[in-house]
């Protein structure tokens, strides 16, 4: 699967998206807070610099996410049955996300008391 060229490569990363939309819950409710937070940003028009960091905690977010689908997909195949310490690793691979999560929460935060809850609040 390394072989190929450029495009080749890209393909294999659009085919993993499209699983990861198609069998992980978590993955497309990502994706849909993800779209209302670009659009949300659509409306506030903020400055760039709160596009770049609102840009960077989704792609951790959404990376981190399909690493942890990735990871139990590989447990899961390796070790069907439970084990206590795989659950602990995938506890673990959910805790990053978890992590990014809440940094995207405060850059949501810190974007809301930038423009002020004022002009937010009118376009809710």
């Amino acid at each position: 699967m390394k072989s190929g060229g450029f495009r080749a490569r890209l393909g294999y990363a659009a085919a993993g998206l499209k699983a990861a939309f198609a069998r992980e819950r978590s993955f497309r409710t990502h994706i849909a807070v993800t779209t209302a937070v670009f659009v949300f940003l659509l409306v506030l028009r903020p400055a760039p610099i709160w596009w770049a960091a609102v840009a960077l905690v989704v792609a951790l977010v959404l990376s981190l996410e399909l690493i942890n689908s990735a990871l139990e997909g590989v447990i899961d195949l390796l070790h069907p049955g439970i084990h206590p310490e795989i659950k602990i690793i995938k506890d673990m691979a959910a805790g990053a996300v978890l992590i990014a999560c809440f940094a995207a929460l405060i850059v949501g935060a810190a974007l809301v008391w930038a423009v002020g809850w004022p002009m937010v609040r009118d376009y809710l």
